[in-house]
């Protein structure tokens, strides 16, 4: 059995779940840094989520 962490110190309840989502962080980092397709722009990115939130907002404005 696990010993319970502190919530002022993790949040999670166990060392093995702390220790499970730092392996996933980790890889996912590491897959990033690997990863060789280019970089996008700050600003394109931006953008990008503005339009997604835009269309998000109509679509629950039309369904009221």
């Amino acid at each position: 059995m696990s010993a319970q962490l502190s919530p002022i110190v993790s949040e999670f309840e166990t060392r093995e779940q702390a220790d499970s989502h730092d392996r996933w962080f980790r890889r996912k980092v590491q897959e990033s840094l690997d990863d060789s397709r280019p970089g996008v722009a700050h600003d394109q990115v931006m953008a990008e989520i503005e339009n997604i939130i835009t269309q998000a907002e109509a679509r629950r404005r039309d369904h009221r």
